[in-house]
């Protein structure tokens, strides 16, 4: 490619920033402030729950699997658990904002989820799978998924 050509996309594209009402760096009034807060705090706690793991891991002499420790075993569904909930929750709280959701959605959601992942962090025992805290938490979970999906829904359909 030559850098002609280059130039003439890269002004293009500006075109297209400014016909959209953006600025040179794509920035406008739908940037995701909201969500991209929650999903800062979450990737702070991804990051604690898996050194949480790799802590153990470190420590026992296991590189794959649990390798029969039970505590080793549970760290590692408190991360999993939060990583098989959390990203989807998030990029639905990602599209309410991109639609134009309300901060009130957002937030309701966001600390819905934060309360639930943190319940069922605590909550998630080796020895008693009814606990308390872990009920709470997957349903608070299920719910935050609930508020966003309805957010979405209310956009694009009220």
């Amino acid at each position: 490619m030559s850098i002609g050509v280059g130039v003439i996309r890269l002004t293009t594209v500006h075109s297209h920033f400014a016909a959209h009402g953006l600025n040179r760096k794509g920035k406008n009034m739908m940037t995701p402030a909201i969500t991209a807060l929650y999903a800062i705090v979450f990737t702070v706690l991804m990051i604690a729950l898996s050194t949480h793991v790799t802590m153990l891991r470190a420590s026992a002499g296991i590189s794959i699997n649990d390798g029969g420790n039970k505590e080793l075993a549970l760290r590692m569904r408190r991360h999993g658990n939060f990583v098989e909930n959390v990203p989807m929750i998030v990029l639905l709280m990602l599209l309410a904002e991109l639609l134009g959701s309300g901060a009130l959605w957002l937030h309701a959601a966001g600390l819905l989820l934060l309360l639930g992942r943190v319940m069922h962090a605590v909550g998630l025992q080796h020895d008693n799978a009814k606990t308390l805290l872990r009920i709470l938490g997957g349903m608070l979970t299920k719910l935050a998924a609930l508020v966003a999906a309805v957010a979405i829904l209310w956009r694009i359909y009220a």
